[in-house]
């Protein structure tokens, strides 16, 4: 992915911004090693020292992992996804709580603020769940359920709650996919309800089959 080479003044900013819209954009996917550094100071035309400080101020942001011996992986896509993942850490109910509390909130918005085109593209994702689900295609399950509660979230037009619930990005994929990994093909969670109350512009029904699935997971999947 070329990056562009920076200007003199406030270079370490400058590389910050550039390898944050790289992680922000998918060039550098959660869990991959980034360039290394002789690859990225030829890339950005600084030096070393302005790279090191650029990776330690993004590490110290939680979005990138320095591993001696190693090399240097993204950990999150945000700041708030960083500071997300070290507080929940791996705890799936601290997870299904927060989500609870944001995506409650997002579907009584979404059934009422969302659009004919939106609501086109929630019935898509949500098919394509169920077809992953029924191939057993655990990864396209949890890309297009994860995809689906994001636009569900985006649909309450929202700025401030779609960014917060942004942030949990990582996490959500992760307890989607611990839910996925522990249930049979039988037990996962139907969204066909929570789909019909944003279509039918019904928020309190869509607010009660949000906060339902999350607690039937909550109930089935922690102590």
């Amino acid at each position: 992915m070329p990056l562009a080479t920076t200007r003199r003044a406030g270079l370490v900013d400058q590389v910050i911004d550039q390898m944050r819209d790289a992680i922000a954009g998918g060039e550098w996917p959660v869990g991959q090693r980034i360039p290394p550094e002789p690859e990225l100071v030829t890339a950005l035309g600084v030096g070393r020292n302005t790279v090191r400080e650029a990776v330690r101020a993004l590490s110290h942001a939680g979005l990138l992992e320095v591993r001696q011996g190693d090399g240097t992986f993204v950990r999150a896509t945000s700041e708030l996804s960083g500071a997300v993942r070290r507080l929940c850490g791996s705890e799936l109910r601290d997870v299904l709580q927060v989500r609870r509390t944001l995506e409650v909130e997002g579907a009584r918005l979404a059934a009422t603020q969302r659009t004919d085109e939106e609501l086109r593209r929630l019935e898509t994702l949500l098919a394509e769940r169920d077809a992953a689900l029924a191939a057993k295609d655990w990864e396209s399950l949890v890309e297009r359920d994860a995809a689906f509660h994001a636009l569900l979230v985006q649909c309450s037009h929202n700025t401030l709650l779609a960014e917060l619930y942004q942030g949990l990005t990582e996490a959500v994929r992760a307890s989607i996919t611990a839910t996925v990994e522990t249930d049979h093909e039988d037990d996962h969670v139907s969204h066909a309800g929570l789909l019909d109350a944003v279509r039918d512009r019904d928020p309190a029904r869509a607010a009660a089959e949000a906060g339902g699935f999350l607690e039937e997971l909550l109930e089935r999947h922690t102590d």
